[in-house]
């Protein structure tokens, strides 16, 4: 893998047709070269420019992501035949770390979470319960629950509220019994892989993040 990302092409945009030059516009159209005004063939340029670089990033990116993949897969198979023991734990949760205590890998398995019809439910028990309390004791928590169910631009609901939520301890029935129904609501329907870097110039020193954004690569 070189040390550098090498532009990739992705052509200048340009057609010809019977000998005349022409552009494609976003309707496909194709529009005389000549007709086009200067800034937009350098807009046009510009653009075709830096995706030929993110293009070859990312397909270096991916590269990368597999060698790591295939690099700790050989480590733990390595572990388990000549000591038989396991690298990593019951989920796949792997933390790696060089012998100074300078540079780490973290390998972590996240499950992806959706949620059923038992979460509404749970809604209009918490409802019940701020609304059968006094004045005073509901705000906050009505706060808390809003911003627990609040649904996001992707319609997702808001996983990390939800289970500060489920923390909050009550004794009303009623609550316990909404906290109940958002456990049972909750479905893992697959599981999403990262792969994280962190080093430190000494060992007493806290880790600072390496920066590589492999999820989507």
């Amino acid at each position: 893998m070189e040390d550098n990302a090498k532009e990739q092409a992705i052509g200048d945009g340009i057609v010809e047709v019977g000998g005349r030059k022409y552009m494609t516009d976003p309707k496909g159209a194709l529009v005389p070269l000549s007709t086009i005004k200067e800034t937009d063939k350098l807009i046009d340029q510009t653009v075709r420019k830096m995706m030929g670089f993110a293009d070859a990033l990312s397909s270096e990116i991916a590269r990368f992501k597999g060698h790591c993949f295939d690099d700790v897969g050989a480590l733990q198979a390595l572990v388990a035949e000549k000591y038989g023991s396991k690298v990593g734990g019951a989920k796949g949760n792997v933390t790696l770390t060089s012998f100074d205590g300078c540079f780490k890998v973290t390998i972590q398995v996240q499950d992806q979470l959706t949620f059923g019809p038992e979460l509404q439910a749970a809604k209009c028990l918490v409802d019940e319960c701020i609304e059968g309390w006094s004045e005073g004791a509901r705000d906050e928590i009505r706060a808390l629950v809003n911003h627990a169910f609040q649904v996001d631009k992707e319609g997702r609901i808001n996983r990390a509220a939800l289970f500060q939520l489920r923390r909050v301890q009550i004794e009303d029935e009623r609550w316990q019994s909404a906290m109940e129904a958002i456990t049972d609501s909750m479905r893992v329907i697959g599981s999403a892989t990262y792969m994280r870097f962190h080093r430190r110039d000494n060992p007493q020193e806290r880790w600072a993040p390496v920066t590589i954004d492999m999820a989507a690569a």
